[in-house]
């Protein structure tokens, strides 16, 4: 046995029955079950032909001081196990799970006692299954506590006449039998730091799925009815549920009565209508952002010690401090959750020109700038009518130096403590003279726009510019910009990739090289087809001077001039040819760059 956790073996029926009696509690057990039910069919399977299936994962809470001055031991959780035991169940006892349409449903569990071993024994109940003379249709009725097996043998022989009593007798023996199959588990000590739980609870991969610290707290909060963590997790589960899938709510309006009487309910009943997806969040964009709001911590891992009573200072645990963070985070959710507190967040971010969701690359960068938006609309010491801009340039200054990318929780926790120490203004002033210098905006930035990735950062917040100045798309004057990002339009080459290919640009990096794109209405694109810039470039000239539209509806030389520089074109762009695309991509990129800076400063 290690001093960190102890290994026993429990049967099926053991494992049930802590479950039923609250010994060891499966915080999951009403959140979607992710598992198919062919993965039900299978687990049942394995037990019936003895095989292993995995050990469950035990975390024994850590020891509590009561506000009276007494220990209380904690509660066991289950933390990993939990996908295998609520499948158990299901299939066993008939239990409703939630379905991740969040339907509530048993997955019920068809046996075939005449199956061969090398036919299926075991299947997903069909209709077919209920009219079988031969198949048990659900097997949860063999583990009822009033189970006869005797009367339930005779029903099946007088349906099935032709068969022995002593096949069917041995098959519901050996089915009944998986009451009695071995699960180890392992229990992991209430003296075990909690970093460590932590670290043992994300490098589980259970059937594929990577877990983290936004799991682990959510199986933290769900565990708790002492302090409303139960319905807490409910109202993060719903609020993130219907930012994506607003519909949702007249479901849940007549499925969940009980959290319709809720505090929290009103809160996210304007989700209904909601059809914005700038800012879609799950459970880990919302449980971030309310522990750095609330908390003024960065590192997600830490939110577990704070729910669990962790007194930083002492390293031991205290009831009061579990019962503040608990009010603490249901306050903070609370705001997270408010309509006005999140519509105006993303009026902000889209006003900046950011008005469609492929234009942000990075939830972190997201989740910071939301925490911005929260902490300084609580401040006394920034003016209200600033707020608004000082949110816009942080995240734009956080998404062009991609400040939240490497290492982002040690980033936010650093950012966060300085905002407190030195004043977000004074610290914002320090962060600017730091990573926005000169050589950044002539050297760096020009450098960064060598990318081939459609989704930069620096291309979007190209983009981002553009919309913000009110530019139109390249050879119009009536469609702008941002009618192409947010109906119709798509980047297209502005040297056409076939031509560049017909001229010895193979290599995909370097004719689809980010200053080469532009946004263009689609009949435009379709007229410059696989042209060389020289020709069509030309023929828009012409028309200038033919007052025939033939590419765009730009008539006017002095207007089309001005279309070229507000889309970073170089005045020569007439005669260039293949031979000249370097120099192009050169020329743009350091236009491209010049206009982030000026869009950057005129915020």
């Amino acid at each position: 046995m290690s001093n960190k956790y102890s290994v026993t073996q429990y049967s099926v029926d053991n494992i049930l029955g802590f479950i039923n009696s609250g010994e060891v509690s499966i915080p999951e057990i009403q959140r979607p079950f992710v598992w198919k039910q062919k993965n039900v069919r299978d687990l049942i399977d394995s037990l019936y032909h003895g095989y292993p299936t995995g050990y469950l994962i035990i975390w024994q809470n850590p020891i509590v001081k009561l506000k009276d001055g007494r220990n209380a031991g904690g509660t066991k959780i289950l933390i990993d196990g939990q996908q295998r035991v609520t499948a158990l169940m299901t299939a066993l006892a008939g239990k409703k799970i939630l379905t991740e349409d969040y339907e509530e449903k048993i997955y019920k569990i068809a046996f075939n006692p005449l199956g061969k071993e090398d036919e299926e024994l075991f299947a997903v109940q069909t209709p077919a299954h209920v009219k079988s003379k031969n198949w048990i249709p659900d097997i949860s009725i063999m583990f009822k506590p009033d189970f006869n097996s005797y009367a339930f043998i005779q029903e099946y022989i007088k349906n099935n006449p032709e068969v022995s009593p002593n096949i069917i007798n041995d098959a519901i023996t050996k089915i009944l039998n998986i009451k009695n199959c071995q699960i180890g588990a392992i229990t992991l000590v209430s003296e075990l730091d909690i970093n460590e739980v932590t670290e043992i609870f994300v490098r589980i991969n259970s059937k594929g799925k990577v877990l983290n610290e936004s799991d682990f707290a959510m199986s933290k909060i769900a565990a708790d009815s002492k302090y409303g963590g139960n319905l807490l997790r409910k109202a993060i589960d719903y609020f993130c549920h219907l930012a994506i899938e607003p519909n949702f709510y007249e479901k849940l309006s007549v499925s969940d009565t009980e959290f319709m009487k809720s505090e929290f309910a009103p809160l996210l009943k304007w989700l209904k209508d909601d059809k914005e997806a700038i800012y879609d969040p799950d459970y880990n964009d919302m449980l971030r952002v309310c522990l750095m709001h609330k908390f003024g911590r960065g590192k997600l891992g830490d939110l577990v010690s704070l729910l669990s009573g962790r007194d930083f200072e002492t390293r031991t645990y205290k009831e009061e401090i579990m019962e503040e963070s608990f009010n603490k985070l249901i306050s903070s959710v609370k705001i997270f959750m408010n309509e006005y507190n999140f519509k105006n967040f993303v009026l902000t971010i889209k006003s900046c020109g950011f008005i469609n969701e492929k234009l942000l690359n990075s939830k972190m960068t997201l989740d910071f700038a939301y925490t911005l938006f929260l902490i300084l609309n609580n401040s006394t010491s920034i003016d209200k009518a600033e707020i608004k801009r000082l949110v816009q340039k942080w995240f734009i200054m956080s998404t062009l130096t991609s400040r939240y990318i490497n290492s982002p929780e040690s980033k936010m926790d650093k950012d966060l403590r300085s905002f407190s120490e030195k004043g977000f203004k004074e610290y914002f002033k320090e962060v600017e003279e730091a990573e926005l210098s000169e050589t950044f905006w002539n050297i760096g930035l020009v450098q960064n726009l060598e990318t081939s990735s459609i989704n930069s950062p620096y291309f979007n917040v190209f983009i981002a510019s553009q919309i913000w100045n009110s530019e139109k798309a390249l050879f119009s004057n009536t469609t702008k910009v941002s009618d192409l990002v947010s109906v119709t339009g798509d980047v297209h080459h502005i040297f056409p990739k076939e031509y560049l290919k017909q001229n010895g640009f193979d290599d995909k990096s370097k004719y689809n090289q980010v200053a080469n794109y532009t946004y263009l209405d689609t009949a435009v694109n379709i007229v410059v087809g696989k042209r060389p810039p020289e020709e069509y470039f030309v023929k828009a000239k012409e028309q200038c001077e033919t007052k025939q539209c033939y590419i765009g509806n730009i008539i006017d030389i002095d207007e089309l001039h001005k279309n070229l520089k507000l889309n970073c074109i170089p005045d020569n762009i007439y005669s260039m040819k293949s031979s000249d695309y370097e120099t192009f991509l050169q020329y743009r990129r350091k236009k491209m760059a010049e206009k982030i800076k000026n869009y950057y400063y005129s915020i």
